[in-house]
């Protein structure tokens, strides 16, 4: 029985600067555009710091996973590390997200049959320095990208922010122009729809990962096959694939071989395979003899 004990995904360490610079940024903005949207009455604003609080969240889970990838485990209790707590923290932007939609929409139904007074003024202002805080964590993010799963995801959460501020840009330029404040409430609930897809469909992954499930790409069917085909194996059972956090994909599988395969050159070439064709680096394989009749799948 052998496990790959290489964990891939989390090259973030080295881009560590990058995320926390972003993250400083990101939640001194969010702050400022928190403050300005309760003040100013816009709601364009006040969407656009829902999406910002997610980003701060997301960048925090980032930093988190990429100082728990290098920190060993005191208590030997964990023994898949603590790499979850980037998947738990993505649940509570999910929830973060949809609680901001809600709140929006909320506010939006109430503001029907009344005449809001939103100042275009700080939207303006506080919309362009979002836009320039965006533009900086792009230019920040956008180096370690290439090398981290950790820093894409944040830098794609940077990149669909900077939409929302161009939002609250339009808002404010529309707001001053018409005079009618009916588009920062059409352009708030603009933003609140994005958000919530956003949400959901980072919900999904988060939930497919919590149950376990086949990765992304990943037919269970191909691997057992792929497996299959190493010469010496005669069967393959009780294979399970599942992805543990973004970027770190594991398996485990029980291998049958005949009386005259080698079990080690069959256990190397079934890690090769894992390795090279499906991207897993951890895989725990059981290597047994066709003879061997303890080994009975379990009923799940």
């Amino acid at each position: 029985m052998s496990g790959g004990h290489s964990h891939g995904g989390h090259a973030g360490g080295a881009h560590r600067w990058r995320l926390q610079t972003a993250f400083f940024l990101v939640a001194g903005f969010f702050v400022v555009e928190l403050v300005t949207g309760l003040t100013s009455g816009s709601l364009a604003l006040l969407s656009d710091a829902g999406h910002m609080a997610a980003d701060v969240v997301a960048l925090g889970a980032a930093l988190v996973a990429t100082r728990i990838a290098t920190r060993p485990d005191s208590t030997g209790r964990r023994t898949f590390g603590s790499y979850r707590a980037e998947v738990f923290a993505s649940g509570l932007a999910v929830l973060l997200m949809l609680g901001v939609s809600v709140y929006i929409g909320i506010e939006a139904v109430r503001r029907i049959g009344g005449t809001p007074e939103v100042s275009s003024g700080p939207m303006l202002l506080v919309g362009a320095i979002g836009l320039v805080v965006n533009i900086i964590c792009i230019v920040l993010l956008r180096g370690g990208a290439g090398e981290s799963l950790n820093v894409k995801g944040a830098y794609l959460e940077v990149v669909a922010d900077t939409l929302g501020s161009v939002g609250v840009i339009v808002a404010g330029v529309m707001v001053a122009t018409t005079g009618s404040a009916w588009w920062d409430t059409g352009i708030a609930l603009a933003i609140a729809v994005f958000v919530a897809v956003r949400a959901v469909m980072l919900g999904r992954e988060v939930l497919v990962v919590l149950g376990q499930h086949a990765p992304a790409g990943m037919d269970p069917d191909r691997v057992a096959d792929a497996l299959a085909a190493v010469p010496g194996v005669s069967e393959v059972h009780d294979l399970h694939v599942w992805t543990l956090t973004s970027g770190m994909n594991v398996a485990t599988a029980h291998l049958m071989t005949g009386e005259d395969a080698d079990p080690h050159a069959v256990l190397d070439e079934a890690r090769q395979v894992m390795r090279t064709k499906f991207g897993v680096e951890h895989a725990t394989l059981q290597v047994e003899p066709d003879t061997h009749t303890g080994c009975k799948e379990v009923t799940w």
